[in-house]
Parts: C-alpha cells; structure tokens; sequence
C-alpha cells in the first residue's frame, strides 16, 4: 500500500495553485459534459485519504462512488495487478482465453447468493452488466419486455439510459431510447403516503398490479432493480418489497435481475445487498467495488439462463482484462483477509449514531438510512411537507469540500448527501468526517 498518513492535511485553499492550473488544461482539453464533484487534482490515495496535487490530504467519504472498497492502493490488488502486468496486458479472452477471467467467475460463483450451478461473462462498466443482463434474459425468455423502478439508476449507455429514471443530468437531450422499457412504483418508505409501515405490502402491490395489467407477465423478460438504489438516493426497499417481486418474476417464468453495481461487495454489511431478506436472484450484476478501482464488470447467474446466449453472442474485445481479473482476485482476498462485511456493519453502527443525533438537532436531516458503509441522509425544507432541499445539500457538500472532506450527493430531488468511506477506513478519520459534517450543519 502506499504510505500516505492517514490523517487530513489542508495546506491550500481548496483547490489549491497546482489543482487551479490543471483544471485550465482540463477545460481546455475534456469535454464539457464530464463532471467532477470536486475540483482538486489526485496525486495519491491509500485507506481513507485522498492526497492531491497541492499535497492536501482529503478525508474520503466517497470512494470513487463505491469503487475503491479496499482503498485506492490495497496491497493484494497491487501485488496481483503489478504481476499480471509484467505476464501480458491482452490477448482478449475470446482470442486466447486465461486463467484469471475463469478464477473469477469461479469466485463469483461462490460469493454470490444461492447454491444452484451459476456462471459469468465479464464485461468492463455496470452500464454493460446490465444491458449483457437484458440480452441473456431476453434470450432465455424469448420475450422483450423489461421492467424497472421508480428513482432507478442503472447507467448511460442508450438501453441503460431508458432503464434509468432521473432526466437530468443522465437522459435529458439524449434520446430517443431503448423500447420495451416498463416503469412501475419503488417502496420508498420515507415517501410513502400512506406511511413506511404499509411501504412494502402496498409498493409491492402496486407494482405487480401495473406489469400485469399494463404489461402482461408473459411478456417481461426481466424485472431490474437494485436491492439499495443508488443515484436514487440509497433508499432501501421497504421490507417484503424485494420477495414479493421474486415471487412474482418466479410464478411468472421472469428473470429476476438483482442490480448490485453500488450495493455489492461487502458494501452493505454483506456480500451482497439482496442477502438481507434472503433474496436470491436469478442473474446478478456486479462492477465498482469488483477490482479495487480497475475496470471490471460482471453477470453472474442460474447456469441455464447464463447459457441460453448462442456461442459469441456475448463478449467484448477489453471484456475481462487480465489485468482488471488480477486486481478483482486480490479486492476479493482482501475483502476475505479483513472481514470486511463487518467493517461495514461497524461504519454503519459509527456513522448512523451520530447522523441520527444530528437529526435530533437539525431539522433540514428528514432521513438517515442506509446499510453498511452505504449511509445517506436526506435533506429537507419542512418535515412535515418533506419538501425536498436540494440547495441544502449543494451547500452542505461544498462546505465539507473546503474543510477536506470528500462527499457526494445524490437522489432523484437532488437532496441526499450520501456517505460511501472505504471500509479500510480508520474510525478517527471517520469520525472526525462526521465532525466535519457537523460543523457544515451548524453554520447552515
């Protein structure tokens, strides 16, 4: 791993001279439409600190969106990666194929819920997982209808795109999109009208009752969702809203896809977030937290529907880098060395303690929520309206930026901040991000 202290360091402004000149270059070289939540340039990363140019050093409450679950620089993935690199970069799997693409689908096998026969294709974004996930469940239903969910994110491409719901910044201006794409209710239970209590019953409901009748279940292929969601705004599915639509994709012959692109990985508290109400999934899609910050995606799922594509329908010419293989086989040795699910039940037990009691003193937090080390609160101008404070969050956001803290936001309203640290995190680092926080929430 690379020494950098763990400990925050502001030495400039933030940015500072050296992040200010690369971001002139930046604007002068990258296209306008890649964003970036904060304006600091990185030099170095380990644990839970982010160095930049300037040689400040950033608390990260972010990792890379839930990418760098084992930190920036875990030694297995350097060990593994450093080694695969000195062998070969690429042959492409589906020219000469080898043995770190086939260890870690046997990896995937065995990680992921259920004990039936499972196999994978690997693919380099979360975007492709799903949309790989569509065509191997069309092709074993030989139906087209898909079905997603309220606040539902599952990429950029154009099929993705159509999956997702928010308009801005992800589909505005760029469609038209992906047919055969069916939207029906999320159990949010913060928003629910009738109350969180009735949440899961009533979603549930309501969402079957709209695919069979505005759709028809003999003509879904695939039901897609995220066990928490993510850009939506970590909400988590009222209880007996994930097993109800299992049911109902199971009686129906529906391919029941589990979106764990954010939410797995240990992410949650455990290997994978649909394990909380004992959901097993017909496929399974995986990316970010798979390769300690290398490219690297995955479908994993019931060997008959895997096989159901015909011989070279699925791949891709970077698909399963060998370099990307080597990195995910050391993320995964070290999420087994560390234990790292209960790292992130301790991160949850941590954080929500002390956003729950800044809930208490601060009324713009209507909701804490989350599992794991995936803790979001949800910001808003009234309680009792829940009315959305999307200028809350911007401002709050900004303030731990300056302060050398590294936060998101998300939600379909834009009024979540949302928490992601490492789970290599130290707890002094932790809790002096959420002193940080505090004092953001104060000086609101």
């Amino acid at each position: 791993m690379t020494a950098i202290p763990q400990e925050r360091r502001l030495v400039t402004a933030i940015p500072g001279p050296k992040s200010q000149e690369l971001q002139a270059r930046r604007t002068a070289a990258v296209a306008a439409g890649v964003g970036s939540t904060m304006p600091v340039f990185a030099a170095r990363a380990a644990g839970g600190v982010l160095e930049d140019v300037d040689g400040n050093r950033l608390i990260d409450f972010g990792s890379g969106i839930a990418v760098t679950t084992v930190g920036s620089s875990a030694e297995a993935v350097v060990r593994r990666a450093s080694a695969q690199l000195a062998d070969f970069t690429h042959t492409c799997f589906m020219v000469t194929p080898y043995e770190e693409y086939v260890a870690v689908c046997e990896e995937l096998a065995a990680l992921t819920p259920g004990d039936h026969a499972k196999k994978s294709a690997l693919f380099n974004s979360g975007a492709e997982a799903v949309e790989n996930a569509v065509k191997i469940a069309r092709s074993y239903t030989k139906r087209q209808a898909v079905v997603v969910f309220d606040h539902a994110y599952h990429g950029r491409t154009n099929l993705t795109m159509a999956l997702t719901a928010k308009n801005m910044p992800y589909k505005n201006g760029f469609g038209p999109f992906a047919p055969e794409v069916y939207r029906v209710p999320m159990a949010y239970p913060y928003r629910w009208p009738t109350g969180p209590e009735n949440c899961g019953p009533e979603a549930s409901a309501q969402a079957i009752d709209q695919i069979s009748k505005q759709v028809g279940a003999r003509n879904v292929a695939a039901i897609i969702i995220e066990p928490v969601l993510g850009e939506g705004g970590f909400v988590e599915p009222a209880k007996g809203f994930l097993p109800a639509l299992a049911r109902f994709a199971k009686d129906n012959g529906i391919v029941f896809v589990a979106d764990e692109i954010q939410s797995g990985f240990c992410r949650t508290g455990q290997w994978f977030a649909c394990e909380d109400e004992g959901v097993v999934p017909d496929l399974i899609t995986t990316a970010k937290g798979i390769a300690g910050g290398l490219p690297l995606a995955a479908v994993t799922g019931r060997a008959e529907i895997m096989d159901a594509a015909h011989p070279s329908g699925l791949g891709g010419t970077y698909g399963g880098n060998p370099v990307a293989c080597a990195a995910a086989l050391g993320a995964i040795e070290t999420m087994k060395e560390l234990d790292l699910p209960a790292r992130a039940r301790r991160i949850e037990e941590v954080m929500k303690g002390r956003l729950s009691a800044m809930a208490g003193k601060y009324d713009v937090i209507g909701d804490v929520r989350g599992r794991g080390a995936m803790i979001a609160v949800e910001l808003v101008e009234d309680r009792a309206t829940k009315k959305p404070a999307p200028e809350a969050a911007a401002a709050l956001a900004k303030a731990c930026h300056q302060e050398g803290l590294l936060v998101l936001t998300c939600g379909t309203y834009g009024n979540v901040l949302r928490f992601l640290p490492p789970l290599v995190i130290g707890e002094d680092l932790l809790a002096e991000g959420l002193d940080i926080l505090e004092q953001a929430l104060a000086a609101l």
